[in-house]
């Protein structure tokens, strides 16, 4: 066991990687680093030595960069070895509170911890765990956005009557809800409404009809705990209209969203129930009414509470509108007829935290679908990551309850339960050093609630031995810094001359030519030596150890070392990668025998089969006659009678009466070849004669005939059942004829046909 964990571990040295004796962990190699800070930052795995004399003559300060296990092993103090790890600070972390936890003064709390601090290694991955329990009685401000286009008078008489079922259905899940109106229609300009004047004061569609002039949106009602006065500013409301199809709902939602004073809008769970039986404006419809200038995102509200900037602005996009949105932890809810409700589900897709419900023709279910998607939302918890600077990645393991979901870019638990605690753990790493310290934040959509992260990265050694003239470094002659003497000469101590004939000297000894590069170009000269880079090797650095042949795009196969170009193979091994077991044992069949049956040669323990020849040892002959097709001729040349030695080749041919079934087979004979049994006896072939098959001509000429007789027999059968059959039928027709009676004597019945006239002055004489 001990001889196969040190083999194990050759192995994976020879393939560029070094295992953690106590954690298992494979370590990717360290590449040469000539200061600490570079090597740190290199790799998450590799470490620097700082001790003193550690590297040994002719080996690089470079060296000193390796894994932390490598370093220990080749002799550095573990005190002695710079190794930064990730550290996890955390800053806030006031515990889960809700229901009865929380007591005077005190707020809920659903989101633990709310602040940490992570130094990080730049590569290495720092986890942590987010805690959320749902809270039961969260507030809640519901804004309630309506169509008030002519195609929603009927809802609108509805809506006028719901705002005490609205809160009524809210207050089943807390006992603090404001509820607030605001209305839309469209811009005030050609092809979405008519710039008539008496269009613009009325625009319904029959004059019969009194509606209020168009506008974009308009804040009705702001936030307010009071039904009565939600259903008083509502039933003065009127309907109003416009030209085209699509509404200006996407100006009403940016407007509600973004004017967060004007609204009324608290630190609580946001609700934005939008309303409407038609599709929705968006970014570059404006072009179309000569608006050119894009939606920029703030609130315009008069003193009127109607958006007054909306022939200015563009309609705000998709994009912008789900960001606004999220930023300001609002939840849509799409009430919209069924006609509409596809374009809204795919709209719901792209707006974080939204819903979409199907709205009776008249708007009556509309408080069900309020309660029924505000408990969809509520149970579905995202976190996400915001603001998150591009040096950090950010990914998320969702536990919820039952199930854990691994390697989300937003964390995602759906059906969670008022009181139930759910956690996610969450994963930063800094792909580079950063400048300072970097911030971001974690938060669940939809709650005004947060974890601030700060992270710092931990690039720098902080070695601690920095000494500008150091007795180490050749009497006061170097600089000392995390075990490497540096500043003004050569050497590991500093010992060699920059400058001078004897530096000139020096330098010529680590060339390999007069016109050749200082070490090959691939290493430092110092004090008339070759300090060769990692993989580099020989007096100039002229050896690659890197150079050597692949197998399995692994160097040497795994199976050996590289040195200078040239593999070393380990025992059992042989081959320019090492790609070859020494031994043959592959080559010789099972049941023993030559190598390669004799037809082929070993290669690499595999058999290079002859020309004809196939199969792993080489036993089958792809070219060569079985006995039946060698024999072949020579029983045909018997048959025929003739003189066949030259055929037979000296086989003995006797005829007999009966053969085995495995035999040969010809025309008109079948035979067997027997080898010769022992030294000195020929092949003997047995055979049997048989009859000749017929010819194809006579098969038709028989099968034609066949067809014809029995056409002919059936024709004349058909004949003679005909004959009789009419025989049968005039025999009777003569009886039947012999039985009538014409005459009076006869038949009773007969009258004849000639009419007798008597003359009654007749007299016969």
């Amino acid at each position: 066991m001990k001889w196969a964990c040190l083999l194990a571990g050759f192995l994976l040295q020879s393939a560029g990687v070094r295992r953690n004796q106590v954690t298992g962990a494979v370590w990717k190699p360290c590449e040469s680093r000539s200061s600490c800070e570079e090597c740190i930052e290199s790799h998450p795995d590799c470490a620097w030595c700082k001790q003193l004399n550690f590297t040994k003559a002719g080996e690089s300060d470079s060296s000193r960069c390796d894994s932390a296990e490598s370093l220990w092993q080749r002799g550095c103090a573990g005190s002695e070895i710079q190794n930064p790890r990730n550290v996890l600070d955390i800053n806030k972390d006031r515990q889960l509170r809700q229901g009865e936890e929380v007591r005077g003064g005190e707020e809920v709390v659903q989101l633990q911890p709310q602040g940490l601090t992570l130094t990080l290694r730049p590569g290495a991955p720092q986890s942590f765990t987010v805690k959320f329990k749902r809270a039961e009685g969260y507030p809640i401000d519901l804004y309630y956005l309506m169509d008030l286009s002519y195609s929603m008078k009927d809802d609108l008489e509805n809506i006028k009557k719901l705002g005490q079922e609205i809160l009524t259905a809210l207050n089943k899940v807390t006992r603090s809800v404001k509820i607030g109106f605001g209305s839309f229609v469209d811009k005030t300009v050609l092809p979405y409404v008519s710039t008539v004047k008496s269009k613009l004061l009325n625009p319904c569609p029959t004059r019969l009809d009194t509606c209020q002039p168009p506008f974009s949106f308009r804040n009705v009602l702001s936030l307010t705990e009071s039904a009565a006065l939600f259903e008083e500013r509502v039933s003065e409301q009127s309907i109003s209209g416009n030209l085209d199809s699509p509404e200006a709902g996407f100006d009403a939602m940016m407007q509600a969203a973004v004017c967060q004073r004007e609204i009324g809008w608290r630190n609580v769970t946001r609700l934005l129930v939008y309303t409407s039986d038609d599709t929705f404006h968006m970014a570059g419809d404006g072009k179309l009414g000569g608006i050119y200038f894009p939606n920029d995102g703030h609130c315009h509200l008069n003193k009127g509470g109607v958006y007054d900037r909306s022939t200015y602005y563009d309609y705000p996009s998709v994009g912008q509108l789900a960001q606004v949105l999220s930023a300001n932890n609002i939840q849509s809810i799409f009430a919209v007829t069924e006609k509409i409700y596809p374009t809204y589900q795919e709209l719901s897709r792209l707006i974080p935290k939204s819903a979409v419900g199907v709205l009776t023709s008249d708007s009556s279910n509309v408080v069900q679908l309020i309660e029924d998607a505000y408990n969809s939302l509520s149970s579905t918890i995202y976190l996400d990551p915001l603001q998150l600077p591009a040096e950090l990645s950010v990914s998320f393991d969702s536990h919820c309850g039952n199930h854990t979901v691994h390697g989300q870019r937003r964390g995602v638990c759906t059906g969670v339960k008022i009181g139930q605690e759910i956690s996610f753990t969450v994963t930063v790493t800094s792909a580079e050093c950063l400048t300072g310290s970097q911030h971001f934040t974690i938060k669940p959509q939809g709650i005004n609630e947060e974890l601030q992260v700060t992270v710092k990265t931990a690039c720098d050694c902080g070695c601690g031995d920095e000494d500008p003239s150091s007795q180490h470094c050749s009497h006061g002659n170097g600089s000392l810094h995390c075990g490497v003497c540096r500043q003004g000469r050569q050497g590991r101590h500093c010992e060699c001359q920059l400058s001078g004939d004897e530096a000139s000297d020096l330098q010529q000894s680590c060339r390999a030519g007069n016109r050749s590069t200082l070490c090959s170009g691939h290493g430092r000269c110092e004090c008339g030596a070759c300090l060769c880079d990692k993989n580099r090797g020989g007096a100039h650095c002229e050896c690659d150890h890197t150079a050597c042949p692949r197998h399995n795009n692994t160097l040497c196969g795994g199976k050996g070392e590289c040195s200078c170009g040239q593999c070393v193979c380990s025992q059992g091994f042989t081959g320019e990668a090492c790609e070859c077991p020494a031994a043959n044992t592959s080559c010789v069949p099972e049941a023993g025998g030559e190598l390669c049956s004799g037809n082929g040669t070993c290669v690499c323990n595999r058999c290079h089969c002859k020309e004809g020849y196939i199969g792993r040892h080489c036993l089958t002959c792809i070219n060569c006659k079985t006995d039946c097709q060698s024999y072949e001729t020579c029983l045909l040349c018997e048959l025929d009678e003739g003189h066949c030695e030259s055929e037979c080749k000296g086989a003995l041919r006797r005829e007999v009466k009966k053969l085995p079934e495995d035999t040969c087979i010809l025309d008109n004979a079948i035979f067997r070849v027997i080898p010769p049994r022992e030294e000195g006896s020929g092949v003997v072939i047995e055979y049997v004669r048989r009859m000749s098959p017929p010819s194809t001509l006579t098969i038709v000429g028989g099968s034609v005939s066949g067809i014809v007789f029995i056409g002919l027999l059936l024709v004349m059968l058909y004949r003679i059942i005909i004959f009789f059959y009419d025989r049968q039928e005039f025999r009777r027709f003569e009886n039947e004829r012999q039985k009538e009676k014409w005459n009076k004597d006869d038949n009773p019945l007969f009258i004849h046909a000639t009419t007798t006239v008597m003359n009654p002055n007749f007299e016969e004489s």
